[in-house]
């Protein structure tokens, strides 16, 4: 993945939400620079709680370049560094142990601005204790089995939905012969921390004002008592069939027998009923207003949105029809969404960059009866095209005011003025007719080899998929939840942890600034500091060479101190990732120092789960935040699979691996080769119902029994770790006839040089390999990449003597120091090969980055290979002449 081919200028940045970073620069320059002088965050959990070290009573001395083998003596400008720590007397062992060693003078390094970096104090654990539950109401009690007690700082247990026979439970299938792999519930391993700790969380904010006083931005809103509706355990609408393509038709569960897969099928509803039961006036929704934090309480978030499904029954929302959602995460965002589920719509996300024509495919496929937009910009895009939108009855606008006035044009506020006029046992008739087997949402994939497909996700996969999926990464075992929503909804992985995870584990969701990815996100992560992370590789790239970029700046000193750190730190994280508890010496030292303050800075300093997913990673960017025990967990899944598939967690973790399937989940590796890699095929309660309106994409994805084929290559280790080790499209199959999977040469490539953003292999049926390159430069105000170099494109030419700053430098006056620093690059690359026709032998800069407005790029920052192969057609058949 290019970590700059969108275009990135950490000065002016873009607002594009398929573009995620942080700009984290201000703050990381502070603890990378002067580690030792910087005031330490509180303690916290998971891997960064304070682990005690072993005492065996021998403890050498820590020489940061000397005789000590963690570093070589290493002279510049005649100095040499001495940093020597004493072994601790028994007095100091005690506190050293327990992560309170004291800070050294200042006088040893430069002070640092930031003095106040501390957000709280630590507090001590809570112990797992079994703790009494009680009986929820009879119309919840037979789907979520026991309430949950309510929140408290002491761990409770997750409800778990009750097992049920039903007629139409099916067993796993198992093909002859093939590769069958399900993991059972994943147990704490040495590494893992059990339950989290508690820790000071920021100032709550104040629960929602009450009718008479509301100030939230989302207008119309309206403080109602419940009037949930008594819905009995649902029965599934009656169906034989695996898959359809019609969104009116039921399909059959993959029910298993017992155990995980087993639980009873609940709609969106019933799962919101759940949580407004469980959570009621816990803070579901934060949105800033004027510098401060308003909210929405889980019970209020429900009553907006049965308000909001019958303003759309008031429009006309017909059965089985969309609602297309086009803007920034919001509040409105979240209860359109809902809204339009409850009903009886199909809830459809809508990317935010797409163009109008590509709005107008997506609207006129799930035959959209009103589209709800954010501004006037997403709005000029519809009015476009609403002339071929011949389903199309209403527009909402929910940011702004209008800047015209058009039929059955509305603002947030006339739309939800709407919904009074429709009686509450109108809509729960509707929810009535619900069933957990029949669609409910569709996810349009970005279309990388073609128009978009929509997946249709029926209430059962959202609701069983969230559920399994946050017991596996040990959400809402009695602690505070919060989570950051700023990733595109339109696409899965945001939608089902911003929306549905949330939901069903009583978490809040804080919404991001609009001017987010221009700078604000890191600002809002420093205020939240959520409990969980989730980001795309491109944010960890970023984050990873921006920290890079001012620790270069840094003294020889402050560099030698945090280099021993991360030293330490990759040491122990790897230690916790085999299972040994044991760390190496300096860790509390080092954690003190430079790990927590990092933590701070990035606002992740309660966060116990960082995770990554929607593309690969390399494995230098995962070496680099263990180094700063900050370990990334991999989720693994496709739409089709309503997101998560396989899961990397605390217990069950290794690098470059997305972790085990979800319990209740299977995967099957469909004719595996001699190495044991085959295409990754799923099956579970997640997998989707079909493609709508294709039935052969529908059929070339779904096989006879039901299992959905990834187009992954990918293969299981002894412990039963799941690698994706490449893409079936992508295989590349040269004229010689070898197979060869280009992201692992072209994650080489760009780990051995620096200044390559994008790297492409080409070479089906061709004699040899070739590869295009793409340099890391600046973007400008729009997004578009510039022509200036970045700041670490122009190290690496610094550092072979050329003095370019920009990109047309290097391609028209070919710096011959520059292309042979990066053939070495590529020799190295070569050196690794297993065979000669896995060499690059000819390669080439291109005049410009790859970027999603360039079309080299989907929404989702997925490289669009057949696209560029016909850009560049040119430049590739020079190759080969």
């Amino acid at each position: 993945m290019s970590v700059n081919s969108v275009g990135v200028n950490w000065d002016q940045l873009e607002v594009d939400q398929t573009e995620s970073f942080l700009d984290i620069s201000p703050f990381v320059r502070e603890y990378i620079g002067s580690p030792l002088t910087t005031s330490n965050p509180a303690s916290n959990t998971g891997f960064f709680s304070d682990v005690k070290i072993p005492q065996n009573g021998n403890y050498s001395h820590i020489v940061v370049n000397g005789g000590n083998s963690l570093m070589q003596e290493e002279k510049k400008a005649g100095a040499v560094l001495e940093i020597q720590v004493e072994p601790p007397s028994n007095e100091d062992q005690e506190s050293l142990t327990t992560g309170s060693a004291e800070k050294p003078e200042p006088s040893t390094l430069e002070e640092a601005d930031l003095t106040s970096s501390v957000l709280g104090d630590t507090i001590l654990a809570a112990k797992d204790e079994s703790l009494e539950q009680q009986v929820v109401p009879e119309q919840l009690s037979s789907l979520f089995g026991k309430e949950e007690p309510p929140r408290s700082s002491s761990p409770s247990r997750v409800p778990e939905f009750s097992c049920v026979t039903e007629e139409d439970r099916v067993l796993e299938p198992c093909a002859v012969g093939a590769d069958v792999h399900q993991v059972p519930q994943q147990q704490d391993q040495p590494g893992g921390t059990g339950n989290k700790e508690t820790v000071d969380a920021p100032p709550k904010p104040p629960r929602s004002p009450g009718p008479n006083d509301l100030s939230f931005p989302t207008d119309g809103m309206t403080i109602l008592e419940p009037t949930a509706v008594q819905v009995p355990v649902p029965t599934l609408a009656p169906s034989e069939m695996m898959w359809t393509i019609k969104r009116d038709e039921p399909v059959k569960l993959r029910i298993t027998q017992s155990g995980p897969g087993s639980e009873t099928p609940v709609t969106v509803h019933q799962m919101f009923q759940h949580a407004v039961e469980q959570y009621g006036e816990t803070p579901a929704l934060a949105v800033k207003k004027e510098g401060q934090w308003a909210t929405l309480t889980f019970r209020e978030y429900y009553n907006e949105c049965r308000l909001a499904a019958k303003s759309f029954l008031k429009l006309g929302l017909e059965r089985y029809h969309g609602v297309g959602i086009l803007g920034f995460n919001s509040p409105e965002w979240f209860i359109a969404d809902i809204g339009s589920i409850l009903a009886g719509g199909l809830a459809v996300g809508i990317y935010t960059t797409n163009s109008p024509e590509a709005c107008q495919y997506v609207a006129d496929n799930c035959e959209a009866n009103v589209l709800v937009v954010e501004n006037h910009k997403q709005l000029t895009k519809i009015l476009q095209v609403k002339d071929q939108l011949p389903h199309l009855k209403a527009i909402v606008q929910y940011k702004d005011e209008l800047k015209e006035k058009q039929p059955n044009l509305y603002t947030w506020k006339e739309f939800m003025e709407l919904g009074k006029q429709i009686p509450d046992a109108q809509l729960d008739d509707v929810i009535r007719s619900q069933k957990a087997n029949q669609c409910c949402s569709l996810i349009y994939t970005s279309g990388t080899t073609g128009q978009p497909k929509g997946v249709m996700l029926s209430h059962d996969n959202l609701t069983w998929t969230a559920e399994a999926a946050g017991k596996t990464v040990n959400l809402g075992n009695g602690t505070e939840e919060c989570i950051i929503s700023y990733l595109p909804l339109s696409h899965i992985a945001a939608q089902l942890i911003d929306i549905w995870i949330s939901m069903r584990f009583g978490a809040t969701t804080y919404f991001a600034e609009p001017d987010a990815l221009k700078g604000s996100l890191v600002n809002t992560m420093r205020e939240v500091r959520p409990t969980a992370f989730m980001a795309v590789p491109r944010v960890w790239e970023k984050m990873q060479e921006k920290m890079q970029s001012q620790a270069s700046k840094s003294s020889l000193v402050k560099r030698k101190v945090a280099e021993w750190a991360k030293y330490i730190g990759l040491q122990a994280n790897y230690n916790f990732m085999n299972g040994n508890q044991t760390v190496p010496w300096g860790y509390m030292l080092a954690n003190n120092l430079v790990f927590k303050k990092v933590r701070a800075a990035l606002g992740l300093d309660r966060c116990t789960m960082c995770f990554t997913g929607a593309a690969p990673i390399t494995k230098d960017t995962l070496e680099y935040f263990m180094s700063l025990n900050l370990p990334i967990y991999e989720l693994y899944g496709m739409s089709e699979s309503t997101g998560p598939h396989a899961v990397s967690n605390e217990a069950a973790f290794r690098i470059m691996s997305c972790g085990k399937e979800i319990p209740g989940c299977s995967s099957k590796l469909d004719k595996p080769d001699e190495e044991g890699n085959g295409e990754i095929c799923f099956w579970g309660r997640h997998v989707f119902m079909g493609y709508l309106n294709m039935v052969d994409k529908t059929e070339e994805a779904l096989d006879q029994e039901g299992w959905l084929h990834s187009g992954d290559l990918g293969k299981h280790d002894p412990e039963g770790f799941l690698y994706v080790t490449g893409r079936i499209k992508e295989l590349i199959i040269t004229a010689g006839g070898e197979n060869i999977p280009p992201v692992l040469i072209e994650d080489a490539v760009k780990e051995e040089l620096p200044i390559v953003s994008n790297a492409m292999l080409i070479g089906d049926k061709r004699k040899f390999l070739c590869m295009l390159l793409t340099l890391k430069c600046n973007v400008d105000d729009d997004g578009e990449p510039t022509d200036e170099l970045t700041p670490q494109s122009k190290e690496f030419c610094r550092q072979t003597g050329c003095r370019a700053s920009r990109l047309s430098e290097i391609t028209s006056k070919n710096h011959l120091p520059v292309f042979k620093a990066i053939q070495e690059g590529i020799d190295r690359v070569n050196a690794k090969a297993t065979s000669n026709a896995q060499k690059i032998q000819k390669w080439t800069i291109l005049e410009k980055e790859f970027s999603i407005s360039g079309g080299e790029l989907g929404p989702t920052l997925k490289l669009k290979r057949p696209v560029v192969q016909k850009m560049y057609k040119d430049q590739i058949e020079e190759f080969y002449s």
